[in-house]
């Protein structure tokens, strides 16, 4: 009739049209999820860490009572668990395969850890990182899993924090220290595990500026340091004059760099060491004049340079064409 609707209106079509499409979104999504999550667990297999192996990267960590570990791709839980055994560590792992995480539960709960340690079926990608200050790892390369999480590393971890790897490395982000471990019966390639540490370093770059000396014998000093992970490179000057600078890198806050100044008529070798606070940095230097002598040295960051961390993508489609580099930054807040 006329003056009756007899259906649904032109403004209902696209009311229910959106709704329809949101939920088939939704449903895709979901799939998505689920089919991403399945790949995962499938691209990489659980393959348990040897007893040995596990007392290697404690040690080689410097595990404590007072630390916090995170154990990513944690499986049966056997490092946290040992850590919290051995040392009292507090802690959690992560993994994606929920069996795993049940029986590195059921195991907590059976060595009487589960106070001190948790575990969850959570992706480790999605995982806060930020409260520990150790981080171990045992995961297979053919995802390039460390290259995905390496930035991570840098953005969320304090500086000073220990990274322990079983068997694969950062590419090229050098450990600051390698063991090997004999393991006969390994499943897999040689009868060895390569166990890797990295500390994560503060950021040094920028340009510092200080005074050795007093009275008529004072002199300013300035170095400008350029950081690509814990390695320093740059420049310097001694009283106005150039000076060599070398053997530069940290490990964590601590700095250390050599510079060879040309003093009076003589080339003097300088030793530094300190910690990184901030914009200010507090230690020691020996000079290597005659006679040598240890002085206090107190450095101020005048202007500050940002840290490089060269991401080499190897192998995966996220990162670009195999061999290719982004350059992340991090500046120091």
């Amino acid at each position: 009739m006329a003056g009756h609707d007899t259906g649904m209106n032109l403004r209902e079509y696209e009311y229910w049209g959106l709704k329809i499409s949101t939920v088939l979104w939704l449903i895709l999504v979901l799939a998505g999820a689920a089919v991403a999550s399945r790949a995962y667990a499938a691209d990489v297999p659980y393959v348990p860490t040897p007893a040995n192996v596990v007392d290697t990267m404690l040690n080689l960590g410097k595990v404590g009572p007072n630390d916090y570990l995170i154990d990513l791709g944690s499986g049966d839980g056997r490092i946290v668990i040992a850590a919290a055994q051995r040392f009292g560590t507090r802690g959690f792992g992560v993994d994606i395969d929920g069996a795993l995480v049940s029986e590195a539960q059921r195991e907590a709960q059976k060595q009487g850890v589960a106070d001190k340690v948790a575990f969850y079926a959570r992706n480790l990608f999605i995982t806060d990182i930020s409260k520990a200050s150790v981080v171990t790892m045992y995961l297979l390369p053919q995802v390039n899993l460390r290259l995905r999480l390496r930035p991570r590393l840098f953005m969320e971890l304090k500086p000073g924090t220990r990274v322990v790897s079983h068997d694969f490395d950062m590419d090229n982000w050098k450990p600051d220290d390698r063991v090997t471990v004999l393991v006969p019966d390994k499943p897999y390639g040689e009868p060895k595990s390569e166990v890797y540490l990295w500390i994560i370093p503060a950021n040094a770059a920028g340009t510092w500026r200080w005074r050795l000396g007093g009275g008529a014998a004072a002199r300013d000093y300035e170095v400008v340091l350029e950081q690509t992970f814990q390695i320093l490179s740059g420049r310097a000057t001694v009283g106005a004059q150039p000076a060599q600078l070398g053997n530069a890198r940290m490990r964590g806050e601590a700095i250390e760099f050599a510079l060879v100044a040309r003093i009076d008529g003589r080339d003097v070798r300088h030793e530094f060491s300190g910690r990184v606070s901030g914009d200010a940095i507090t230690g020691t230097v020996a000079v290597r004049a005659a006679p040598s002598q240890r002085l206090e040295w107190n450095a101020i960051r005048v202007a500050r340079g940002k840290m490089t961390i060269e991401a080499s993508a190897r192998s995966v489609s996220d990162f670009g064409p195999a061999h290719t580099l982004r350059k992340i930054y991090i500046a120091q807040e």
